[in-house]
């Protein structure tokens, strides 16, 4: 069964035909520009653009949102409108596209594909996946099961919020080398460690396709550091896996 992913990021919104009980994308992924301001209303539109792309959906889908959510609702816009705070997510999208529609963290999205189908697979101890883009998501896994909303890119770091210092945008937009931003992503790390004590680090978001060019030089970490497998797509996946498994309990990695 195909099931509908869509990612809402920062920068761009981009979905699919996920089979989640594989891991795969069955189409190439369609994209649009997130709007400027990113009201729920404006996304909401965007999200139906991509969807439609494809064709009516005749089955759930999954969307991501960068920030907390419970129960379908909203609780947090850090780089999006504050308008999503308090928003039902879940009714707005499910009357958008007429279908039904299950919302969950980005972050805690791409964990999952990472944890079930990705660099994660078999691991059982604690495990930090984060997501560079416009900011840092987190998702963190114990036992293989999900610890949801945990918005470690909003940890303080020597007095900013951590994805100020060492996001993707914030080497974009201070022009940094990829040594002096691999400092910055090494000391966020070694603070994240001091928190959680993970064996392993998995580091996605679309900086993930050149890890080889700054993970080699992140220093300072004892936990295992590793690019994520399935690189941009993995919220994707983890979104249409959200929907399909949507009423069936708490979600584990297998």
């Amino acid at each position: 069964m195909n099931v509908f992913g869509v990612d809402i990021g920062g920068s761009g919104i981009k979905g699919a035909p996920v089979d989640p009980g594989r891991g795969e994308v069955t189409e190439e992924r369609f994209k649009v520009l997130t709007p400027r301001p990113a009201t729920p209303a404006a996304v909401a539109s965007c999200v139906r653009k991509v969807v439609r792309h494809f064709g009516v959906p005749v089955g759930p889908v999954g969307v991501t949102f960068p920030g907390v959510v419970a129960g379908g609702t909203t609780r947090t816009a850090a780089n999006v409108a504050e308008e999503w705070i308090g928003q039902d997510a879940a009714g707005l999208f499910g009357e958008e596209l007429g279908a039904p529609v299950t919302v969950i963290n980005d972050a805690d999205a791409a964990g999952l594909a990472e944890m079930t189908f990705g660099a994660g697979r078999g691991r059982t101890g604690t495990v930090v996946v984060l997501t560079f883009g416009t900011g840092i998501g987190s998702a963190l896994f114990t036992g293989g099961r999900l610890v949801p909303n945990t918005e470690l890119g909003h940890l303080e770091l020597h007095g900013h919020d951590a994805e100020t210092r060492a996001s993707t945008r914030a080497k974009e937009d201070e022009d940094l080398s990829w040594g002096r931003w691999a400092k910055r992503v090494g000391r966020y790390l070694a603070h994240v460690e001091m928190l959680f004590s993970p064996e392993l680090f998995v580091i996605g978001g679309g900086v993930s396709r050149k890890a080889d060019k700054f993970l080699p030089l992140i220093e300072g970490v004892s936990a295992e550091i590793v690019p994520a497998r399935l690189q941009n797509n993995a919220g994707i996946v983890g979104a249409a896996m959200a929907a399909a498994a949507a009423g069936s309990g708490p979600v584990v990695a297998s």
